[in-house]
């Protein structure tokens, strides 16, 4: 029987707050069992196996960080709606590097993931209208923007920033402009490409 007061809902959001702490490989039903004090067999009353346990989580980060992007980008264009919502991954990802790294690994295709992934498109498509990107190239200006961004912060995450001078605070201004002039300066596609 389920512990009164447990939901999947706080199983997945114990196994995030352990992600944050531990990193996301201590993510297992054995150890979220322990830190919602359950015995394992019991979690499987809230979520199906590790890899349920896991997508949750991905898809608790997803929806998160969907959230702030969208409070980021409340009223903003262009180069603002840029570094605000370049801003908002960057600040999560700090904040929550176990939940980050978690939204960045692939997940199962439940609704719920879908829609949350579908939100991150959105958030970027509305920072994409700033700029004159022409509709056959969104495609490759959203992978250029996630990869300076992703890129950049799961580099920062992983220490690769931390014995060199500059700060990594001075450099991701530049990579944000560099972004921002690219995307201004955007070339119209070629009848070659496809």
């Amino acid at each position: 029987m389920p512990r009164a007061g447990l939901s999947a809902t706080a199983v997945l959001t114990a196994a995030a707050d352990l992600a944050d702490r531990e990193g996301l490989d201590a993510v297992t039903p054995s150890a979220v069992a322990r830190s919602v004090g359950v015995r394992t067999p019991s979690l499987y009353a809230h979520v199906a196996g590790a890899r349920a346990l896991l997508d949750g989580v991905t898809t608790l980060a997803l929806e998160e960080l969907a959230d702030r992007g969208s409070e980021a980008l409340a009223g903003r264009s262009g180069r603002d709606a840029l570094v605000a919502l370049a801003d908002a991954y960057r600040v999560y990802a700090s904040q929550h590097p176990g939940r980050y790294a978690a939204s960045r690994r692939g997940t199962d295709a439940s609704a719920r993931s879908v829609a949350a992934g579908l939100r991150h498109g959105d958030l970027l498509a509305a920072v994409l209208r700033g700029y004159p990107v022409p509709e056959g190239e969104i495609v490759h200006a959203t992978r250029l923007v996630g990869a300076a961004v992703h890129g950049f912060v799961t580099l920062q995450a992983s220490g690769a920033f931390d014995h060199s001078d500059p700060s990594a605070d001075v450099s991701w201004d530049r990579v944000v402009d560099a972004v921002d002039v690219a995307l201004r300066g955007w070339p119209g596609a070629r009848a070659t490409d496809h």
